[in-house]
């Protein structure tokens, strides 16, 4: 799933580090992985979610001190919202994971991302921003890529329709995410306000497994220490790093490597393939992806 919350460092630098680019590409790659580990845990996958959180924190909180402020650095006045957040995101995680196990691995990142469009809707109905004609064109192509998914899911199987929703659900609820701690990030910078997120993040994810029912101990422990190094730490730590240096368009071109590596996982893990009517409808959902980070013009 995307994780585009460092919107202060969006903007794009005049000389990027040589390995910035290959960075922003290998964090989408690595989060293309995570809808196979949770998969592969042999726990619930609201359980997965949970691990997936706090085995990382750790980890991001020395990322947090070395490269940040440290959580030491977050005053009282913003332990609120970021929980609020971490809420959101604990919500965001857990609709997602358990729609993953319920639809193709290529819909699930697809579904996965449609914050990149949430947002700009939000923009429009809520702030009243007028739409430029491109971000017109691009809801337009996602409403339609979505209609031709989730109707070829339906005939495939209902159980496919109801992965959709969730992971659907979960790009609304990391948007509620994006939004709560917007304010926060202008006065804290990205790592320790990942790290503080995930610790505010990982309470209400147990709880959520708890009242699922889920087997919260799994018994072989590699995907879900897997997961939580490779989604929570590398992935979403190399393209927090990466948007620095980038401009919003470069960052949603990279973004589309998701679902096609997990276009390909499904394919070579489980056998998934993609119908011309699923081609059709990921292919117009990622030209919108395309065309909602383009600059808006009068």
């Amino acid at each position: 799933m995307s994780v585009s919350i460092a919107t202060s460092e969006e903007t794009a630098a005049p000389a990027p580090p040589r390995f910035a680019f290959l960075a922003l590409f290998c964090g989408n790659v690595a989060l293309a992985f995570g809808p196979l580990l949770v998969r592969l845990a042999d726990i619930g996958p609201v359980a997965a979610g949970f691990w997936r959180l706090s085995l990382a924190v750790p980890l991001l909180m020395l990322l947090a001190r070395w490269r940040g402020h440290g959580l030491s650095g977050i005053s009282r006045s913003l332990w609120p919202v970021i929980a609020l957040g971490g809420l959101f995101f604990a919500a965001d995680l857990a609709s997602w994971h358990a729609g993953i196990m319920l639809t193709k691995v290529a819909n699930a990142t697809l579904f996965g991302n449609i914050t990149s469009l949430l947002l700009p809707i939000w923009g429009i109905v809520v702030l009243r921003q007028r739409p430029g004609r491109l971000q017109g064109i691009a809801i337009a192509l996602a409403v339609a890529g979505t209609a031709l998914l989730m109707g070829n899911s339906y005939e495939l199987s209902p159980r496919y329709l109801r992965g959709d929703l969730l992971c659907i659900l979960a790009g609304v609820l990391y948007t509620g995410y994006i939004l709560s701690i917007q304010r926060v990030r202008q006065v804290l910078d990205s790592w320790s306000l990942l790290a503080a997120s995930t610790i505010a993040a990982a309470v209400p994810m147990l709880v959520f497994a708890w009242a699922a029912g889920e087997t919260i101990l799994p018994t072989d422990w590699t995907p879900v220490i897997v997961l939580a190094l490779l989604s929570q730490v590398i992935g979403q730590g190399l393209v927090v790093y990466a948007l620095a240096w980038f401009t919003p368009l470069i960052v949603g071109l990279t973004l589309l490597v998701q679902p096609l590596v997990g276009a390909l996982i499904g394919w070579l893990a489980f056998g998934e393939t993609l119908s011309l009517t699923d081609a059709v409808g990921a292919c117009a959902i990622a030209l919108a992806l395309v065309l909602v980070r383009l600059p808006v013009r009068d």
